[in-house]
């Protein structure tokens, strides 16, 4: 028997999407508390999610998220990572205000952050471990987040896979 190893990429894609999801759900949490939603998205989901960003472009900037819908389509999947809303009762003032009750609602908890922050940094340090062609895309998951993909998450990163002899998620030349 030959396997090709073209023929098992989104298999291997997957395996190793299960394996970085692990990572950030194990990662250290906010005074232990853990508030993280984390899922993997595939092919009909990633077109979806590429359909909606070409229509996103940010006021005042040159920066267009076209570029990233079409990189993003060259992922085998996208692990998704996010939080909710939810202060960690700490009172820090980090989030402008002295306390979390007298923060106004939409602004985020600092902490909140930090946590999506520390698992995407958990599951990008295996995948770098893995050889694995990713990058970290706050383009995608805001797509992924107006789509609702996670349940009301307020905050969602997204990590494209591929497993390619280069890393299309680079590729930063804009369309003109």
């Amino acid at each position: 028997m030959i396997l090709n190893e073209r023929d098992t990429r989104k298999e291997r894609a997957l395996e190793i999407a299960n394996k970085l999801i692990t990572a950030a759900r194990t990662a250290p949490k906010t005074r232990g508390v853990d508030i993280l939603e984390i899922a993997v998205i595939t092919e009909e989901k990633i077109k979806e999610l590429s359909t909606l960003m070409q229509g996103f472009e940010f006021r005042g900037s040159q920066f267009k998220m076209e570029r990233d819908s079409a990189n993003v389509l060259q992922a085998e999947c996208v692990v998704l990572i996010g939080t909710k809303e939810r202060p960690m009762g700490l009172n820090c003032g980090h989030c402008g205000f002295p306390t979390c009750s007298s923060r106004v609602k939409g602004v985020p908890c600092f902490f909140n952050g930090l946590d999506v922050g520390i698992a995407l940094g958990s599951a990008v340090a295996l995948a770098a471990d893995l050889r694995v062609d990713t990058r970290l895309m706050f383009s995608v998951g805001l797509a992924a987040q107006k789509l609702d993909y996670m349940n009301g998450c307020t905050m969602i990163m997204a990590v494209p896979i591929s497993i390619s002899s280069k890393n299309p998620f680079f590729d930063r030349a804009s369309k003109k």
